[in-house]
């Protein structure tokens, strides 16, 4: 029996939702992961350092006894937001990073950035103060195809922006496309990515296997075999500029499961496990630690977790659901295996 022990990890992208939902998710998370970026699309978007404070406090309340967990909170960027807001963001300590959306490219965007030219205060008092910018990579626009949003936005949007704030920390979150991948190599040190463990996992045939997956739709949608490919390179390279986010997003079963299903797969179940399936199917758990442990604090300026995690080669099953609050989630892999186990 294989076994791996890491410095334990971070998430640094993940949906912890609100109420309910949140009491019913975290308890994965915080068994896995010392600390995590939270996303801000809730509904009211977390717009504000005062609404991130109170989310902040709403999620360590929820926290089960023992747990040793720090939310490292974000704040939703809108057309509006002053500039102002960074310094006072940065000021309080608890917010580490703004997340951009392009208004409805996904989830909870609908109060997102309309043109991100409008935001040129705010990007250069992220500049001034070093606060992040978190990026969901992708065009709304409706016009282009959903497998071409992401090159069209490095191309149109991304790129002119990165060369336009040249101080400015860049996270282009979930990438799913060999060309941001990259993109992202090329680009200076200031510019990470974020991989998830289903797009190193699964290919967009995933979705179509002997039917529809709703419960594999995600956004950015999954991509051809060879990008997945060049994902897994990227992930195993050691490059520090690649580092692990799950993005796992819990949405409820009758939500997924309808005429026009929620975007967002959830991994926190198996948050690291997943990723330790990838990377020993690519021959490299060596490299393991670094993505999820090392790279992602060095970016943020934080110091690597002092305890650790044991991972072992052991499969263990994945329920068919999971309670969500009142209503039933689908984890990936329900009703099949995970193919490590965490201690």
């Amino acid at each position: 029996m294989r076994t791996i022990t890491i410095a334990r990890p971070d998430d640094w992208h993940l949906h912890l939702r609100d109420g309910e939902h949140l009491r019913a998710v975290l308890p994965d998370t915080a068994r896995r992961f010392a600390r995590a970026i939270v996303m801000p699309n809730l509904k009211p978007p977390v717009a504000t350092t005062r609404l991130a404070l109170e989310y902040r406090s709403r999620i360590l309340a929820a926290l089960p006894a023992g747990a040793r967990f720090e939310p490292l909170m974000t704040l939703y960027l809108t057309d509006n937001t002053p500039p102002g807001e960074i310094a006072a963001a940065r000021a309080g300590g608890m917010v580490h990073a703004v997340k951009y959306y392009p208004a409805g490219s996904t989830t909870h965007s609908d109060a997102g950035v309309t043109d991100i030219a409008r935001c040129r205060g705010v990007l250069e008092a992220m500049e001034k103060h070093g606060m992040p910018l978190l990026v969901h990579g992708e065009v709304a626009d409706p016009a282009v195809d959903p497998f071409d949003k992401e090159r069209v936005f490095i191309e149109t949007v991304l790129a002119p922006l990165v060369e336009r704030h040249a101080g400015l920390k860049v996270v282009m979150e979930h990438i799913t496309t060999r060309e941001a991948a990259e993109f992202v190599k090329a680009a200076p040190p200031r510019v990470a990515a974020t991989l998830t463990a289903h797009h190193l996992l699964l290919s967009r045939n995933a979705l179509f296997a002997g039917g529809i997956r709703p419960h594999l739709y995600c956004l950015p949608v999954l991509k051809r075999e060879i990008h997945r490919q060049a994902l897994i390179q990227a992930a195993v390279s050691g490059n520090p500029k690649f580092f692990l986010g799950t993005d796992s997003a819990p949405h409820a079963r009758h939500t997924k499961e309808t005429d026009c299903g929620c975007a967002g797969i959830y991994t926190a179940h198996a948050g690291i496990e997943l990723y330790a399936e990838a990377f020993a199917a690519a021959g490299a758990l060596d490299r393991l630690e670094g993505f999820a442990s090392r790279h992602g604090a060095r970016f943020y300026g934080l110091p690597v977790n002092g305890e650790t995690v044991t991972l072992e080669e052991a499969p263990w099953p994945v329920p068919a659901e999971i309670p969500f609050g009142a209503d039933r989630l689908v984890p990936l892999r329900a009703g099949s295996t995970v193919a490590w186990k965490l201690r």
